[in-house]
């Protein structure tokens, strides 16, 4: 429901300036998320049965086809993890990487509800277009990391079992 009614032009303008700004403030409260927060274990970051342990993604969103066009967060925010490959495949790279790659689905379903507050400022149907732009831009980054992430704690899971001691793996208590 529009509440302040301004300018078209400025409110074009406030658009394109919120937008960063919210996903800026999404990823800068996720970087400060404690660890204990981003489990990959946990429910909301763990493979679920209907996703086939992130098959589905690739056989309905085809992501292995263009995943790799997907800008990399540490190319624009100095200091950021990058997840766009694997940084080694040592134990502890590993657990790294995942617990890195839940930080970013966190990030990226936080940019997502924000939609609605264009729509303080703007026509009510432009809170369907920013509702679009919202989900065309986290959606495929979503998708990636949930299709990457069982197939790292398998990789996970081998290097336990080939590992003296790797049963007991700290992650997964």
């Amino acid at each position: 429901m529009q509440i302040f009614f301004i300018p078209k032009p400025l409110a074009i303008i406030l658009c394109f300036i919120l937008w960063p700004v919210l996903q800026i403030a999404a990823a800068a409260v996720c970087h400060k998320l404690p660890e204990r927060f981003l489990s990959y274990s946990s429910f909301f970051y763990r493979s679920h049965g209907w996703e086939k342990g992130g098959e589905i993604y690739r056989r309905i969103f085809r992501v292995h086809r263009w995943m790799k066009l997907l800008p990399e967060s540490a190319d624009i925010i100095k200091g950021s993890y990058r997840k766009k490959s694997l940084n080694g495949i040592s134990k502890s790279s590993l657990e790294k990487h995942l617990l890195e790659s839940c930080r970013a689905e966190m990030t990226h379903w936080l940019a997502i509800p924000p939609f609605w507050i264009f729509g303080l400022f703007s026509p009510p149907r432009v809170i369907l277009y920013m509702l679009i732009y919202a989900l065309a831009v986290n959606l495929p980054c979503i998708i990636t990391l949930r299709y990457n992430r069982p197939r790292i704690v398998k990789l996970l899971g081998r290097l336990d079992r080939h590992t003296p001691g790797g049963s007991e793996h700290s992650a997964n208590k």
